[in-house]
């Protein structure tokens, strides 16, 4: 009895000593796994980030301006759908923060690939203000050094095969029913009747060459003249002549009278696809849309209303706005004095940014005229942001063509818009992510997104004290109407059969915008379905979560903190947006 009793205590000893000893290496052992398996995803995700940024079939060496055929699209979007699923075997739980935002937005701009080709796309590089031809003058830019000046030279000598390509995509989508209306194409001969030009140095193309730097020297200088002379005229303009023969003889008798893009083949299919892009999210039909456009236009009008009563017009809208349409106190007579408004305008801003972010770019920026050669279809105003590895600053471009249809009480919303706190600020703070982010992610831009920032930021401009008399607060009003009624005419132009004429009016009646510019932007949401839905509804989510945190937060809310949260990850989705608010506001509530 002894012994057995012996034996039973030595063994519950037994295991209340392996118990003590191994339970923590057991622990160690589990952490161990997990990590490894944490590893074994983030890996698996650098890996695939890795395969996307190496592969390409749209550029070569011998093709600066990119090699554009069906098979290449096809070839892209295959390389697309295998990728996405690869990451959708990565378990997500296992990455960090930073590598979750990856993991999405690799996921959705992957996915937008497939898309592209899906819907053809590829097969309509035409808008109103914009297409494969009029994106030739962006490739206009200074030129610092001998190799840079090759590079150009190179770029002037593949337009004839770039063009050639794209006039075949464009006869395919013909053939297949995707094309631009006829309607907002009044006009457009001068986007390539400003290159047939007698003299290859009045060419646009050609000002690169006409203040070349120090370090070229004479002799190098003559020659890379010449030969920018030879390839305009032997290169540029004969590529041109056949955009103006296509366009003329082919293009204007074939495309397609109707206004909706849901009267193309798989029409209501794309605009959905394009809602869900350019909102960044699922949870909205074109009804949904509708529907929230038409109760921001009423709130808005109301407070337009109250700035018009003040001025003497009572209950007067469309008075108010014909006055601020005509009387000449609000325009300028010369481009170069909306200019200086302009830049007086940013500077007034620059002062303020210290007290609104913690964190501010290093790029400068700068304040031009759109270039002549498109400025006829181009909206009032841009940014122009550089390349990463270019030495140029970004670009407020500001329209100057007719000066008469530029009022100056809009220009301080449109400059807080385009430059900053708006696209400069957003963008130039997303390219210097650096290395904390994977490459693609500091060359990301989702409309809702940016666009939604610079919209926000067009009210965040009153909180700074910009709009300084009672016509510029209305200015700010009908941009954020603007953007309102886009919501509503988008919709309407593409799903519910509105005629041109009836966004024109509709937009008339809303906004004081000139009229000049209202065809334009028209003209722009036929062309470009989906891509107006984003600013408003990209600044109604900002907005949405900025009262969200000022009430969870009260007395705690600090303005620059979270501005901070919204852009130092860079370009996200909505949805991620609304996540890391959601974060931030229980990490401060968890501090108190």
């Amino acid at each position: 009895m002894a012994r057995d009793k012996w034996s039973i205590h030595t063994r519950i000893a037994m295991k209340k000593l392996l118990k003590t000893l191994l339970f923590p290496l057991l622990l160690i052992a589990i952490s161990s796994l997990n990590t490894i398996s944490a590893e074994n995803q983030s890996e698996k995700l650098k890996s695939i980030i890795a395969t996307c940024d190496t592969f390409n079939v749209l550029y070569t060496a011998e093709h600066p301006l990119g090699v554009f055929d069906s098979l290449m699209f096809k070839k892209d979007a295959q390389f697309a759908q295998n990728q996405l699923t690869l990451l959708s075997k990565i378990i997500g739980t296992e990455l960090t923060e930073n590598e979750k935002i990856t993991l999405e937005l690799l996921r959705f701009t992957l996915q937008e690939r497939v898309d592209f080709y899906t819907f053809n796309m590829y097969l309509n590089p035409i808008q109103a203000d914009q297409g494969f031809h009029l994106d030739l003058n962006y490739q206009v830019a200074p030129i610092t050094s001998l190799q840079s000046a090759k590079r150009y030279l190179a770029v002037l000598n593949d337009i004839p095969h770039f063009v050639d390509q794209q006039l075949v995509l464009i006869q395919e989508g013909i053939k297949r029913g995707i094309s631009q209306p006829k309607i907002i194409l009044e006009g457009y001969e001068k986007t390539y009747n400003a290159h047939l030009l007698a003299n290859p140095e009045d060419d646009y193309f050609y000002s690169p060459f006409l203040n070349l730097p120090n370090t070229i020297s004479s002799t190098q200088k003559d020659s890379l003249q010449l030969a920018a002379k030879s390839a305009i005229s032997n290169q540029v303009v004969p590529a041109f002549k056949r955009i103006k023969q296509f366009f003329e003889q082919e293009y204007y008798p074939k495309t397609r009278t109707a206004i909706g893009v849901a009267t193309t083949p798989n029409g209501a299919e794309f605009y959905q696809n394009r809602i869900n892009y350019y909102t960044t999210t699922t949870q909205y039909s074109a009804n949904d849309i509708f529907e929230i456009g038409q109760k921001e236009v009423a709130r808005i009008r109301l407070q337009m209303l109250e700035i018009a009563d003040q001025q003497g017009f009572k209950n007067d809208l469309q008075g108010f706005i014909d006055f601020l349409r005509t009387d000449k106190q609000f325009y300028v007579t010369d481009g170069e004095e909306l200019l200086k408004a302009a830049r007086n305008i940013t500077k007034q801003i620059d002062a303020q940014l210290p007290y609104f972010f913690i964190t501010l770019p290093r790029r400068p920026y700068g304040v031009k005229k759109v270039p002549d050669a498109i400025a006829p279809k181009y909206t009032t105003g841009r940014y122009s942001g550089p390349s990463k590895t270019s030495h140029e600053p970004g670009w407020f471009l500001v329209n100057t063509y007719k000066t008469e249809t530029r009022p100056l009480y809009n220009l301080p919303a449109l400059a807080a818009h385009e430059s900053v706190p708006g696209h400069h600020l957003q963008g130039s703070l997303t390219q210097e992510l650096g290395d904390s982010v994977p490459t693609f992610r500091t060359d990301l831009y989702l409309s809702a997104y940016g666009e939604g920032w610079a919209l926000y930021c067009e009210q965040l401009a009153a909180e700074m004290g910009i709009y300084h008399t009672p016509y510029e607060k209305f200015g700010q009003l009908t941009y954020e109407m603007w953007r309102a009624c886009r919501l509503v005419v988008d919709v309407g132009l593409h799903t519910k059969g509105w005629s041109r004429q009836q966004a024109i009016d509709f937009m008339a009646q809303n906004t004081a915008l000139p009229m000049l510019e209202i065809n334009t932007e028209v003209d722009r949401y036929i062309g470009w379905p989906g891509q107006a839905l984003s600013y408003k509804i990209g600044e109604l989510k900002i907005k949405e979560l900025r009262a969200k945190t000022e009430k969870a937060l009260g007395n705690q809310f600090d303005i620059r903190a979270f501005h901070e949260v919204i852009l130092n990850q860079g370009t996200v989705t909505l949805p991620i947006l609304e996540q890391r608010i959601n974060t931030y506001i229980e990490q401060k509530l968890a501090q108190k």
